[in-house]
């Protein structure tokens, strides 16, 4: 089964929820909250989906470490 696009959609997320740390760290500007509300329903939705993306993406690296053996 190729999972690329589900890769590529959720390592988008992930990089988008890095910058809104890179945000947050630099200048104290919280995106998520700026769009969505101080956590609001829908905040928390996105947080966790950008955590759950986070967590998928570590399984990327076994899956590169098994390409580089092939």
């Amino acid at each position: 089964m190729d999972s690329r696009g589900l890769d590529y959609t959720l390592l988008t997320i992930a990089i988008i929820g890095a910058v809104n740390w890179g945000l947050i760290g630099f200048f104290r500007f919280d995106l998520v909250a700026f769009l969505f509300g101080e956590m609001t329903v829908f905040s928390r939705i996105v947080y966790g989906i950008v955590g759950l993306s986070g967590l998928y993406i570590i399984s990327l690296y076994g899956r590169i470490g098994a390409m580089n053996k092939a």
